[in-house]
């Protein structure tokens, strides 16, 4: 870790032995290890790969369970008191239906502290022969619903600035502290107007919720509007990038493929929702994701000795998926709107293949949903960080 000093490599060791997922005496689950092989992590830390197994096993494996730090929420800012709301309809043409403005008769305004936003082109034209531009904004539980088409020749910071605040002025709901977007291409933009509300824009593929919306806009107002261009390609997507070197700071001493019920997932997620570990959920309702409490979860723990700064500083990412490359024998760890990590690696074999490839079948089987646990180590009864994943989906426009 770090400038340390670079152990040395461990050789291919099995180590069988059998256990069950055991209870520590406060009734939290803890790792239990059915088979490890121990590989090297990049030349710089031992790793240890555990076998996930194919779906439909009777693996048990599980993570290291919540409780941790018992880290204070972040204070909520105040609500953006505008002068003067602009007519944003005074600003386009007429472009047909499809808009909403909504906020559930039953949300918790207070609790709408962070929002997803979309600015982009859509596969419509306009009277002019030209491509409409949409602004969605919404929240991860979809309890604010906002959306506003534009033509393309008022598409710029000032636009959404003031489009941000008629949605405050309007729909009554303070001035987030964050707000995601997934466009890199957009970013100077939403940056500058959301530097002018003191909003902070954060670049991240973690915008589930608002992707979700998109995919249901497709079907029933783009495909629908008399100006859509049938077969027309999504504009504005991010290519994927090669992955980079992970950063030191980054870095565990070992890792481990794991897997945890369902059930026992939802409490590390009340976890990390009161502030207990570092971490980050997903609104699995939003999402549409409803499984048995019984199914295995697949993921990744990482062991370390510096656990809380390690849980912290992974913690200051926008975390968005792992998956595994099996040509470059590694963990890949993609954050931010773009950004790709070589997370650890492994020595290639026919069985760590395998393995990987078991993994990757175990997160299909739960609609692309995995984990990453943060832990001082694989035996610990505790853990310091636990993030809940998705596979990427792609935006359809």
């Amino acid at each position: 870790m770090g400038s340390g000093v670079v152990p040395a490599c461990r050789c291919c060791t099995t180590v069988c032995s059998t256990s069950s997922v055991k209870k520590s005496s406060s009734g939290v689950s803890r790792l239990s290890v059915v088979r490890s092989i121990y590989l090297p992590w990049y030349t710089r830390a031992p790793l240890s790969l555990h076998s996930v197994g194919a779906p439909g096993t009777s693996s048990r494996d599980s993570a290291a369970s919540l409780l941790g730090t018992g880290l204070s929420r972040p204070p909520r800012f105040n609500k953006v008191a505008a002068n003067a709301v602009p007519d944003l309809a005074e600003a386009r043409p007429d472009i047909g239906g499809g808009e909403e403005e909504s906020l559930a008769e039953d949300s918790d305004v207070d609790s709408i502290s962070e929002w997803e936003l979309d600015f982009c082109s859509r596969p419509i034209l306009d009277a002019r022969g030209k491509k409409l531009w949409e602004l969605v904004v919404c929240d991860s539980r979809r309890q604010l619903q906002f959306t506003r088409f534009f033509p393309n020749n008022v598409i710029n910071s000032v636009t959404l600035r003031d489009a941000l605040m008629y949605i405050m002025d309007t729909l009554g709901v303070p001035k987030p502290e964050k707000i995601r977007f997934f466009r890199s291409q957009m970013q100077t933009i939403i940056t500058k107007a959301c530097k002018e509300l003191d909003i902070q824009p954060v670049p991240s593929q973690r915008c589930v919720a608002l992707i979700k919306w998109l995919e249901e806009r497709f079907e029933t107002v783009y495909s629908q509007h008399p100006g859509y261009q049938e077969g027309a390609s999504p504009l504005l997507l991010q290519q994927q990038s090669l992955p980079l070197d992970l950063p030191d700071a980054l870095r565990g001493e070992e890792w481990a493929f794991v897997q945890l019920p369902f059930e026992a997932v939802l409490e590390e997620m009340e976890g990390v929702v009161r502030g207990d570990v570092f971490g980050s959920v997903l609104d699995l309702g939003t999402l549409n994701i409803d499984l048995s409490g019984d199914i295995m979860i697949p993921g990744v723990a990482v062991a370390s000795s510096r656990a809380t700064p390690l849980a912290a500083w992974t913690n200051a990412l926008e975390l968005a998926c792992l998956e595994v490359d099996t040509q470059r024998s590694c963990l890949v760890l993609s954050t931010g709107v773009a950004d790709r990590w070589r997370y650890a690696f492994y020595r290639k074999s026919r069985q760590t293949d395998a393995e990987g490839e078991a993994w990757e079948a175990a997160k299909k089987k739960c609609g692309g949903l995995h984990f990453l646990a943060v832990q001082s180590s694989l035996d610990s009864e505790l853990c310091t960080g636990f993030w809940l994943l998705l596979d990427t989906p792609i935006s359809p426009v």
